[in-house]
């Protein structure tokens, strides 16, 4: 029963994300094919999300382009009552959206903005990540940067990306954040599908989970 449980969501994740590559091809990802985003991607659950973000109950998070909510709902249930995760999107209805859907956590702050010029002061957030959004944002270098900007010292950046007409591969994720001064601190997962963990440039060591 468990192995046939595991291949039905295999196969309804390769489901999501081919219909994501035929009917996707937009940025941003529009509203109306919503019910998308309620797959969760193979190597991109929200349990390896959490695992690479390590959220802790009391922090202030920023995610990026949140769509309907997936990962904004697993990251506010580890944070706790007293933590707090602002979403950011340029869609009104998404925001709504989620916004509904964790109304009953009370933690989730919803944004209209562009992630290029966040309408928060530095040294904001203990964390901040986004999933399968740094390729649909016209400049990811200045997302990154900003994304750096409102990050306490120490911080942490984690970006999720799958293989998809807007897909940034690991290399040229490495490329930008090496031009940004961030060293990426661990990965999981391969080119197509990943999860990297980034901070500002101190005395690091990469690793792979």
């Amino acid at each position: 029963m468990r192995r046939k449980t595991v291949v039905s969501a295999v196969a309804a994740g390769l489901v999501a994300g081919s219909a994501y590559l035929w009917f996707g091809d937009s940025a941003p990802f529009p509203y109306s094919q919503r019910w998308m985003l309620d797959v969760p991607l193979p190597g991109l659950t929200t349990n390896r999300l959490t695992r690479v973000l390590r959220p802790t109950p009391g922090e202030r998070m920023l995610e990026i382009g949140p769509g309907t909510g997936l990962q904004t709902l697993a990251v506010a249930d580890q944070l706790g009552p007293a933590g707090r995760v602002d979403i950011v999107d340029i869609q009104q209805e998404m925001l709504d959206h989620v916004e509904r859907r964790a109304r009953h956590l009370g933690t989730v702050v919803p944004t209209l903005s562009d992630a290029r010029e966040l309408p928060f002061p530095p040294a904001t957030f203990d964390a901040a990540y986004m999933v399968t959004v740094l390729g649909e944002i016209g400049d990811p270098a200045a997302v990154l940067r900003e994304m750096t900007r409102v990050l306490k010292p120490g911080g942490r950046l984690v970006i999720g990306e799958f293989f998809d007409p807007h897909w940034i591969p690991f290399g040229r994720l490495r490329d930008y954040a090496e031009a940004e001064h961030l060293h990426i601190e661990t990965r999981i997962g391969p080119t197509t599908a990943y999860l990297a963990r980034l901070r500002p440039c101190t005395h690091h060591r990469y690793a792979t989970l």
